[in-house]
């Protein structure tokens, strides 16, 4: 990252990048929010509390630099639910320093009054508890200031940190427009209390890696304080923020993007035991699996006899010595792996595997120009081998260039076609697998990865 985009990021906003990411840190999930006690009843019947939800989510932080966005930073966040309380934990993490930022937000589980919210990082912390009055400190860390906080506030409010979990449970629909007041603590302000208004809802589509197409809502809001300016892309089924588009007051733009790191389409668990099952079946052995990756062409492609491949004629392309090749144990969860990549991959699209079972993978290098690998330290089971590489693919094609006319005694008798033929050659991909079955331990397992085309 250059000195210039640090540089923007670190005076994106006062605090650094803090105060704008912290109204969105927890923007990828919805909470249905009833605003305060009965000041506010007319306005409790158009939020949806049963689109509520709570989990562990993530969104990858970008920042508009030289016409590009670049990636500076993620939130994790977790959502709860649980003891008639709201909670809300995130922790803000950048790619080019040690810079941490930790918040949590307490509302009641049924009211959402606000109840506490801390923040903590390099340059300050905050500590507030809500009740008939706002009372904790604000610590400027850089420069050792610290002020006490004790606020009265008439106005029915929520916690600014939360308010963005209003907008999938609000009843938006084309031209929809609200406001919200808000509570946010700076130092610098003589009202903790401002006005985040709505100013427009439009439909929209958003794209997403792993589960594709979503229709969302996007919704515009200003917020009347600070003069940002922010679209949200809501899910209209769900609720769930995919997108967030920023512009501050200066024109400085950032972007935030869900990670969809809480997507799981597996029907099968991959458990603890499950990892120590497979980790053993890759490690604890005495059986070897010794292989050679190769494709070879099909010289019969385009033919009558096109399933079958001319062997000890057409040349085998070797993998290239480095070329990885890569061994999973081929247990129920790894079946259903394969099989979703399968249809995932004609949509365009890739399932990855989750960290535990990730790491039960084994990886296996070629080792000279001949595409031979091998496995060692292997249990009795079954394996799926497989690995992809680059090589020439050659062909050839018959053409007709002509006719030759035949005559008897004068009387023409017919045309016979005379054809050449040409040889082609093109870069190609081979993508070979094979389940190797290990019956008994210390047994060696010879294969051949390899793929006609």
């Amino acid at each position: 990252m250059t000195a210039k985009t640090r540089s923007l990021i670190c005076n994106f906003k006062h605090y650094s990048i803090w105060p704008i990411m912290k109204k969105i840190s927890s923007l990828t999930t919805i909470l249905g929010l009833s605003l305060m006690a009965s000041a506010q009843v007319s306005n409790q019947q158009q939020f949806d509390a049963k689109r509520a939800k709570q989990g562990q989510f993530e969104m990858a932080c970008f920042i508009l630099n030289g016409g590009k966005f670049t990636e500076f930073g993620t939130f994790n966040m977790e959502v709860n639910t649980d003891n008639n309380r709201f909670s809300i934990f995130t922790v803000f993490t950048t790619n080019y320093s040690d810079e941490v930022v930790t918040d949590t937000s307490i509302s009641d589980g049924q009211s959402f009054l606000p109840i506490y919210r801390s923040s903590y990082s390099k340059k300050r912390e905050l500590k507030l508890k809500f009740g008939n009055e706002v009372t904790g400190y604000h610590l400027d860390k850089q420069t050792g200031k610290r002020t006490a906080i004790k606020e009265s506030v008439k106005d029915a409010y929520i916690d600014n940190y939360a308010y963005p979990y209003l907008l999938g449970t609000l009843p938006l629909t084309t031209g929809f427009k609200k406001q919200l007041a808000v509570y946010e603590y700076k130092p610098e302000n003589k009202s903790s209390l401002k006005r985040v208004m709505v100013e427009e809802t439009k439909n929209n589509i958003f794209d997403t890696k792993n589960t594709g197409q979503h229709k969302v809502w996007a919704v515009s809001i200003f917020e009347e304080l600070t003069g940002d300016r922010y679209i949200y892309h809501v899910d209209k089924e769900t609720g769930r923020i995919w997108k967030v588009e920023i512009t501050d007051s200066k024109g400085n733009k950032m972007l935030m993007i869900d990670k969809e790191t809480d997507y799981n389409p597996f029907t099968t668990a991959f458990t603890k035991q499950d990892k120590e099952n497979a980790l053993n079946m890759i490690k604890n052995g005495n059986s070897v699996i010794i292989g050679e990756a190769f494709a070879r062409d099909n010289q019969n492609a385009g033919t009558p006899l096109g399933n079958i491949a001319v062997f000890n004629i057409n040349k085998k392309q070797h993998a290239a010595a480095g070329t990885q090749v890569v061994l999973i144990p081929y247990t129920d969860f790894y079946k259903e792996w394969v099989k979703l990549n399968k249809a995932a991959r004609k949509k365009g699209k890739g399932i990855p595997l989750p960290n535990d079972a990730a790491d039960c993978i084994k990886v296996a290098t070629v080792y000279d120009d001949k595409g031979h690998f091998e496995f060692t330290n292997l249990m009795p089971g079954e394996y799926l081998v497989f690995t992809e590489f680059g090589y020439t693919h050659t062909f050839s094609r018959s053409e007709v260039v002509g006719y030759t006319d035949h005559y008897v005694n004068g009387l023409f008798q017919g045309s016979t076609t005379n054809s050449v033929s040409r040889g082609y050659a093109s870069n190609a991909t081979a993508a070979p697998q094979k389940v190797v079955t290990i019956k008994k331990d210390g047994d060696k397992e010879e294969i051949k990865l390899k793929k006609t085309l």
